[in-house]
């Protein structure tokens, strides 16, 4: 359960906010844990990808671009991996681009957590002088306490916590009894048509393969080097494994999903040592599919709002964190990328701050202040 703390929030907004159907979601994201784990036979964090997911729910996509975009992004790892391009790619993208565009999203999901805190809440069992307004603010500030409070806790992850609090909530509505329903439910059998490739790639698809170059796989295979060198695993394969999974997870009502270096040390932090750790979250995830997706959507639906806005904040503020090994001399950068991802879009902010950033070195060989904008 070490990568639950980002793994839930997003899953959680992508039934709720954006409608994805849960049995495919959490079927198809139990079947990766399981295969990932007899394949590799060692920890290996499967997550949602997540510019794609914060894109998406900050901005409601409908689940046929998601289904398009992980797709596309699938298409593009498999050529990567079999040219080889994927360690040129990762070369050409500056640390603070990726920092610029992971606060850009940190940014955007704190925003869209706000407006879920802000949502009408009005229970019937609260006393009738509490304003529905305020019983969600109120609501919503005690669960970013519990978030600010138990961030580094190893043994009550914050996010644990907060989901508990809204089962609480749905009990005390009287809703708990009939959100856990008994049934089988299979993924369902899902499409998006072909404009929607490109739609998903240009609002977030783009932006995620270059995050997800450095991150999932340049950096995953130097952190598996670290811990297991007898059992390397090269940028390639890693590479290839999400190709594969992210070309068949769309047609099956699965979310676009990839590894990462920080998943795969919280794994490892908890306890995680062998294959095992995936093959125990995939039989949870399988099953909760399988047998209790009707109960899920139920209980997501009785769900509070502020709290899964506070949850969405605390995947902004996880991602925001990273800015802290950036120096000085590359916040102009970074300040570029995450002004342009905000403004327009992901795709366009992360192409002209690479443009600049190689365009600034290349003009400004001699001139120390060029030098000094992007980093040297």
């Amino acid at each position: 359960m070490g990568d639950f703390g980002t793994l839930f929030p997003l899953a959680i907004g992508y039934i709720v906010i954006n409608g994805m159907n849960p049995a495919g979601l959490l079927i198809m994201m139990g079947l990766i844990n399981i295969t990932t784990g007899l394949v590799y036979r060692q920890p290996m964090p499967v997550e949602p990808m997540k510019i794609m997911a914060v894109t998406a729910i900050a901005q409601r996509w409908p689940p046929s671009l998601i289904y398009a975009a992980g797709f596309g992004t699938g298409v593009i790892w498999i050529i990567l991996a079999f040219t080889g391009l994927i360690q040129k790619l990762a070369a050409i993208t500056p640390r603070s681009v990726v920092r610029g565009i992971q606060v850009a999203l940190g940014i955007l999901l704190a925003i869209e957590g706000f407006k879920l805190i802000a949502a009408l809440w009005n229970p019937a069992w609260l006393p009738g002088l509490i304003p529905g307004w305020s019983a969600g603010w109120i609501l919503g500030v005690i669960s970013i306490g519990i978030v600010i409070f138990l961030r580094n806790s190893r043994y009550f992850p914050a996010t644990i916590v907060l989901i508990l609090l809204g089962m609480v909530m749905v009990g005390l509505a009287g809703k708990l009894d009939e959100s856990f329903r008994f049934g089988l439910s299979l993924p369902p059998i899902t499409s998006f048509r072909p404009i929607e490739i490109w739609e998903g790639m240009v609002g977030a698809g783009f932006a995620q393969v270059f995050l997800t170059a450095s991150n999932a796989v340049i950096a995953t295979s130097a952190v598996i080097a670290r811990y297991w060198p007898e059992r390397p695993v090269s940028e390639k394969k890693l590479a290839m494994n999400m190709g594969i999974f992210n070309v068949v997870l769309p047609f099956f009502g699965g979310m676009p999903m990839c590894h990462g270096a920080g998943g795969y040390v919280s794994q490892r932090y908890f306890g995680a040592r062998t294959g095992g750790a995936n093959l125990m979250e995939g039989i949870i995830e399988l099953g909760l599919g399988l047998f209790f997706s009707a109960s899920i959507v139920t209980l997501f639906s009785a769900f509070p709002q502020s709290i899964i806005g506070a949850m969405l904040i605390l995947v902004g503020i996880e991602l925001t964190k990273f800015v802290r090994d950036i120096k000085r001399n590359e916040l102009f950068i970074m300040a570029l990328t995450a002004g342009l991802a905000l403004l327009v879009n992901m795709a366009v902010g992360f192409i002209a701050a690479i443009v600049a950033y190689h365009g600034l070195r290349r003009w400004g060989v001699n001139n120390r202040y060029t030098r000094w904008l992007v980093g040297d």
